[in-house]
């Protein structure tokens, strides 16, 4: 991820892992990863849908 998400030493994927819990990061990793779906064609193309690839890619991580 970008440097403009993380502050000191706390990625913010990670404070939202931690605040959401696992049920609820999964949940949030997955409506993200339809929301860039749903919008490449009119948006960022190729940028959303590398950023849809990285939700999904946590998402598989947290459930193996």
């Amino acid at each position: 991820m970008s440097d403009h998400y993380q502050h000191g030493e706390i990625e913010c994927i990670d404070a939202l892992r931690s605040a959401l819990g696992p049920e609820g990061f999964r949940g949030f990793c997955a409506g993200n990863v339809v929301k860039y779906v749903w919008r490449y064609r009119h948006r960022h193309g190729v940028v959303d849908l590398t950023k849809a690839k990285q939700y999904l890619d946590w998402l598989i991580d947290d459930l193996a």
